[in-house]
């Protein structure tokens, strides 16, 4: 195998921008992918194969193979057409989002007909594959030592690791888009925050604030403050989709006992941005109009008495838990206790 040439299965927006820029490095891409390789990348000078035996046919042997196909039964069924024309020593690495469990289980596959198997998990988006990813291989040493030099390549600067053994890379990147989950979701609910302050806040001028300096400094702020100031965010569409990966690490953590209420609460809330009928809301309306003949849809007065019920803030509390009476109160009570006040006449 040589660090100047590999081959990638799956030339979509990830495959295809590290071919790119693997390309602009000096490497050789033998590429293959359902269509047809794009105008762009055969310009770019990706050599491109016909079908999966002509890509074996085009890499020098021990040869290393990328796949960037969506995760699923369509990875197995490409392992099993590629045991067909690959050869003993050669190395597979699925840099998609398959489950870490899957990867665990095509190792093992793998390695009893003599191929490699590396599980990578790969992080940065298309900027990223473009022009520097971070990358969490999870393999044997002996794959990894051939292959390392390809990815420190292709990863930005400290951006590539060996996080362990088979699984490893594709639990580290699950566990990296859980963490990713719950900032998206902090950030979105601050957001609205800032919109519902009572004066009209330049929000645009925030967010570009926040990007420099402050503690949240981040990609996603980056992203959202140029998002927010090139669209009106109104005409966005509230339904989020994804691709389900973070469902599988919550049954992770459910299985190991391990708490993760941010990550399984973003989860919920992506339910809930898809949610058009939200049956539940309609379930609890009917209960509360049945046992208090609450109203059906929104009511002034109600809206009235929520806002403006409660006329003073809550009681402190002393540190022994009893209610603790404020300096104001007491001088208050003391102060009418001192003035003389009139009878009170009894009611008949």
């Amino acid at each position: 195998m040589s660090a100047k040439e590999f081959g990638i299965i799956g030339l979509g927006r990830m495959g295809g921008n590290l071919a790119l820029q693997a390309i602009e490095k000096g490497v050789r891409v033998v590429g293959f992918t359902h269509g047809g390789v794009s105008p762009e990348l055969i310009q770019a000078r990706v050599t491109q194969a016909r079908d999966l035996k002509g890509l074996a046919t085009a890499l020098h042997t021990p040869r290393v193979v990328f796949l960037y196909i969506p995760a699923g039964p369509a990875v197995d069924t490409l392992l099993d057409e590629m045991t067909r024309v690959l050869q003993s020593g050669d190395i597979v690495v699925d840099g998609g989002n398959s489950y870490w469990g899957d990867s665990i289980r095509r190792h093992q596959r793998l390695q009893h007909q003599g191929l490699e198997f590396v599980d990578l998990g790969t992080s940065g988006g298309i900027e990223g594959a473009r022009h520097g990813a971070c990358f969490m291989a999870g393999g044997s040493e002996a794959a990894i030592r051939r292959i390392e030099p390809i990815l420190k390549m292709l990863a930005l600067p400290g951006g590539y690791v060996h996080a362990g053994g088979p699984g490893a890379g594709h639990f580290t990147k699950l566990v990296h888009n859980g963490i990713e989950f719950g900032m998206l979701q902090a950030i979105g609910e601050g957001l609205d925050l800032l919109e519902h302050f009572p004066e009209r806040l330049k929000i645009a001028n925030v967010l570009e604030c926040w990007r420099h300096g402050s503690v949240i400094r981040s990609w996603l702020i980056d992203l959202l403050a140029r998002a927010y100031h090139a669209e009106d965010i109104k005409q966005v569409p509230s339904y989020v989709e994804d691709t389900g990966e973070v469902n599988w690490l919550v049954d992770d953590a459910i299985r190991m006992e391990v708490p993760v209420p941010v990550i399984a609460q973003s989860v919920m809330q992506l339910f809930a941005s898809r949610d058009e009928q939200k049956l539940w809301a309609r379930a609890i309306a009917m209960m509360r109009h049945g046992f208090g003949g609450h109203p059906y849809g929104p009511s002034a007065p109600i809206r009235q008495e929520r806002r403006t019920g409660r006329i003073s803030a809550a009681p402190t509390l002393s540190s022994d838990g009893d209610l603790k009476r404020s300096t104001a109160v007491r001088r208050q009570r003391t102060s009418r206790a001192a003035t003389p006040t009139a009878p009170r006449s009894r009611r008949a």
